[in-house]
């Protein structure tokens, strides 16, 4: 597996990176784990607007969904080869009225899913291509997951936006890459069931034997050095902080 980090700002863009988007790509085929403001535009600078295979969303808020609204537009008024296939979309449940309303002005109640073929996401295991992939819910204030994805002997853990909570760990065991929020700053803030500090990330992959760490959706306000130092405390293993453009082979 290839994993690119297209977007891994928390809440909204920063100066350096859009939101959360990430490029898990094998075997020729293309799988974004969501796409939140300004992802879109980073997305062209690793893939074709139509090159994508599907698309698996975590959750409703803005940060994590918002652009498949500038992406509909793309596919949908496409004016050079005429409207491509329907992109299987695997979300919670409304996704299809949540980016209709986002959009605002579709032409009828029809065409986003003339665009994108929906599928509820529930706790369990799916075939997504070429990747076996097990949703999980997490700890947020709307319905989101976090989700285990594994291909040829390799496994990718994404937490998605979350609190502590029991899942997440058995999401991560054993995971060649632990790509986890750490939105919160250990002794700053503590608001149950949101977000984890970076202290909490890396116990978590300490618990869960992760072979790597990733820091992820870290939001503008937030020092992420802070939060990288925070994680090495606990976790024993390599860490470091998701960048815009970064790539990992699994």
């Amino acid at each position: 597996m290839k994993l690119t980090v297209v977007g891994c700002s928390g809440s909204f863009p920063s100066a350096d990176s859009a939101c959360s988007s990430y490029l898990v790509e094998a075997d020729g085929f293309r799988l974004l784990l969501d796409m939140g403001n300004g992802a879109l535009g980073e997305l062209q600078r690793h893939c074709g607007l139509y090159d994508l295979d599907a698309v698996v969303l975590s959750h409703l808020h803005a940060d994590h969904c918002i652009d498949m609204c500038g992406y509909f537009v793309a596919r949908y008024y496409r004016h050079d080869g005429g409207v491509p296939r329907p992109l299987p979309v695997h979300g919670p449940e409304g996704t299809e009225a949540r980016l209709a309303t986002a959009y605002g002005d579709v032409p009828d109640d029809k065409c986003m899913g003339e665009v994108f073929d929906f599928h509820t996401l529930a706790p369990g295991s799916f075939r997504v291509g070429p990747f076996t992939v097990r949703a999980e819910r997490v700890s947020h204030p709307v319905e989101a997951y976090g989700f285990r994805i594994e291909h040829g002997g390799r496994t990718l853990t994404y937490s998605g936006d979350t609190g502590p909570c029991d899942p997440l760990l058995e999401l991560a065991a054993g995971s060649d890459l632990f790509l986890c929020e750490a939105s919160f700053t250990h002794g700053k803030e503590d608001v149950p069931d949101l977000h984890l500090t970076g202290r909490e990330a890396g116990e978590y992959a300490a618990r869960a034997g992760a072979a790597r760490l990733v820091l992820t959706h870290i939001p503008p306000w937030t020092d992420p050095k802070t939060n990288l130092t925070d994680a090495r405390s606990a976790y024993p293993g390599p860490v470091e902080l998701a960048r815009s453009g970064a790539v990992y082979e699994l």
